[in-house]
């Protein structure tokens, strides 16, 4: 039978919640979607 008692890893906190991460990850893509639409008016 596995082990099945909770690791010291697992129960630490990240540095970033999941709603922080995200939200970064939303804020890259509108800065990079914004930057293609700029670029595709001037062909």
């Amino acid at each position: 039978m596995s082990d099945k008692s909770p690791r010291k890893n697992l129960s630490k906190k990240s540095e970033k919640s999941i709603k922080e991460k995200r939200a970064d990850k939303r804020a890259a893509a509108a800065e990079k979607s914004f930057g293609e639409k700029l670029a595709g008016k001037k062909r």
